[in-house]
Formats: structure tokens, sequence, C-alpha cells
């Protein structure tokens, strides 16, 4: 882990809160449905070595990956936009952020990730990390890429767990020649496509 010893120990309670939480539940939309420690250690070693500035996370749960991606841009001098649809989330993410003490490096949205993304300037956005609800990402698509700047990245996460129903979005990243695409096998699977710059 990158993390402190106090943010270690906070994460690692945070995520088996959420596993205790998701594992009697059989609907997976009441579900916190947590990235996994090894995805979300990924994507926040990829913040550091890009030195990202602006980040913006579609799909916040409960916050236990933007505590990852804000302690990285605590890091960098940058800054984590997180945007969660469900209200009720949306205050624990908040509350959750707080206790973690990162909370002055994030910003939880309540909004729908398309229209954050509707909304973004012009290659504004350093990384993209997408944890949503995954046959909308194709829908993202000309947003997503109008907003990374060139040699930006976007992390999606359940890209082996959930493989089918990223097919699509995974053809539009690999025939799209300004992207190099990779699926690298930790945790659910992160799909990670690099802008050229």
């Amino acid at each position: 882990m990158t993390v402190d010893t106090s943010l270690e120990s906070y994460l690692q309670d945070l995520y088996q809160r959420g596993r205790e939480h998701d594992a009697p539940l059989a609907d997976r939309l009441l579900r916190l449905r947590n990235m996994t420690p090894a995805a979300a250690g990924l994507i926040a070693l990829l913040i550091r070595a890009q030195g990202s500035r602006n980040v913006l996370e579609i799909g916040t749960s409960n916050g236990y990956s933007a505590i990852w991606f804000a302690d990285a841009v605590r890091d960098t001098g940058g800054r984590l936009v997180t945007v969660e649809v469900d209200g009720e989330r949306v205050e624990r993410a908040r509350a959750n952020i707080a206790a973690a003490g990162v909370a002055e490096h994030v910003n939880v949205v309540h909004g729908d990730g398309g229209e954050a993304l509707a909304a973004a300037a012009d290659a504004s956005v350093d990384l993209v990390v997408l944890d949503a609800e995954r046959p909308a990402y194709v829908d993202y698509w000309p947003h997503l890429r109008r907003a990374l700047v060139p040699g930006g990245v976007i992390a999606v996460d359940n890209a082996v767990s959930h493989s089918e129903q990223l097919v699509e979005f995974h053809e539009l990243l690999a025939a799209d020649g300004e992207f190099v695409v990779r699926l690298i096998e930790v945790g659910d699977g992160v799909l990670t496509a690099v802008r050229r710059r």
C-alpha cells in the first residue's frame, strides 16, 4: 500500500464493513460494491505516476475508492471530483472522506456521471475513473474523449469480473488510434487507456 499507517487501517476497516454490508444483499443496486484494494491502489499509483492534478471519478458509492484517490492527489497537489447519483450515498461518502482526513482534496458531487462529463471543459481532466453503471460508458465516450487531456488516462473497474458489459466500450477505446489500451488483471480487472500526447 502507498498510504500512511493510520489511513491504511481506516481503509481496511471501511472495506471490511462494505463487504459485510454487501454479503446478505441479493439486489446488486443495494450493495456498496466497493472497488478492491488492489484496483484502488493501482489507480492511486497511476495518479501519482502521471502527476494528475484533475481527477474525475464516476461512481462514488460510500467513498472508499475516493479516499485512495484523494490521498494520491494530496501528493500531486491536485483535486478529485467524485460523482454519485444516490443522495444517501453522497452523504455517507462525505462522512467517510472527512473521517479519513482527506476532505480538503475532494469534491463529492451529487449528480449524474454523464452530465458531469458533458459539463467538463475540453482537455480539463487528467485521469478519469469509471466505476458506475457499465452500460452507460458508451454514451459517455464523446464527452469523455473531449474532456481528457493529451497523455490522459481512463481507468475502468470491473473489466474482468463484468467483461461482457464492457465489450462495446472496450472496442471503442481499442479502435481509437489516439489511445493505448491494456487490460490489467488486478482486483476485478482495470481496463486502462492512455491517450497519446
